[in-house]
C-alpha cells in the first residue's frame, strides 16, 4: 500500500483545527487604533507604511523559519500569527491614512488580510463594482465559515513549503520573500478598499474617502444677479 503523503496529512491536520479559525476571528475582531492620521498623499504614506510592514513581518517570518525539520514545523503556526499581526496593524494604519477608520470591521479586516489567499470565500459578504463595494455584515456563522476556508487554504500552502524546513538557511529565505510579497498584497487590497466608495448593507448612506471630498460652493437661486 501506498505511504500517506506527509504534506496531504499536515494540511489536512492543520485545517482540521478548529482552534485556528478561532483564533484567525479573534485577530480579526481586536482591532487596533491607527497610528497615523489622515494625509494629504496618502499614495505615497500608504506605499512607505507597506514597504517597512513588509520588511519586518519578512525577517519575523524568516527568522522562525529557521530551525531545521520538525522543529522548523512546530515554528508555523507562531509565523502565521506573528505575521498577521503586523499586517492587520498595517491594514489599520492605511485606513487611517485615508481616514477611513469606521470601515474597521471584522468583515473589512478580515478581506483585506485574506481576500488575496481565498477571493471565492467572499464573494457573498464583500462585492466589488468598479470602484466600488457593497460591504453586508456577516452574522458569526458566516464569518466562521469564511475563516475555515481561509485556514484550509493556509494549511495547503504551508503543507506545499514543508520541505523548506529542511533546508534551513536557503528555506528561511523563500520563507521571508514570500511573506515579503504577502504582505505587499495585504497593503494592495487594503488600500482598494479604503480609497473607494464603500456601502455598507442596512445602511442608506455611502462612505467616501476623506481625500476625495470636496468643498461645495453653494450655487446662487435662479433668477438672480
Amino acid at each position: 500500500m501506498p505511504k500517506p503523503d506527509p504534506a496531504k496529512r499536515f494540511s489536512s491536520r492543520t485545517a482540521a483545527r478548529d482552534s485556528l479559525s478561532e483564533r484567525l476571528l479573534d485577530l480579526v475582531g481586536d482591532i487596533p487604533a491607527p497610528r497615523t492620521t489622515v494625509s494629504r498623499n496618502p499614495g505615497v504614506r500608504t506605499k512607505v507604511l507597506a514597504r517597512s510592514t513588509a520588511i519586518k513581518a519578512a525577517a519575523t517570518a524568516g527568522t522562525l523559519a529557521l530551525p531545521p525539520g520538525p522543529l522548523g514545523w512546530l515554528t508555523i503556526a507562531p509565523e502565521l500569527l506573528a505575521v498577521w499581526k503586523m499586517q492587520r496593524q498595517m491594514v489599520a494604519d492605511i485606513a487611517g491614512v485615508h481616514g477611513r477608520e469606521d470601515l474597521l470591521s471584522r468583515e473589512q479586516m478580515l478581506f483585506c488580510l485574506f481576500g488575496h489567499t481565498a477571493a471565492g470565500a467572499f464573494r457573498d459578504v464583500i462585492i466589488r463594482a468598479g470602484e466600488r463595494y457593497l460591504i453586508r455584515k456577516a452574522p458569526l456563522s458566516a464569518l466562521y465559515a469564511i475563516a475555515n476556508k481561509v485556514v484550509l487554504r493556509i494549511a495547503q500552502r504551508s503543507a506545499s513549503r514543508l520541505v523548506t524546513r529542511w533546508i534551513p538557511v536557503a528555506g528561511a529565505l523563500g520563507v521571508a520573500g514570500y511573506v515579503y510579497i504577502d504582505t505587499g498584497k495585504v497593503a494592495d487590497t487594503a488600500i482598494a478598499l479604503f480609497q473607494s466608495d464603500v456601502s455598507i448593507e442596512g445602511e442608506a448612506s455611502v462612505a467616501e474617502p476623506v481625500a476625495a471630498t470636496r468643498k461645495r460652493v453653494p450655487r446662487k437661486p435662479a433668477g438672480k444677479a
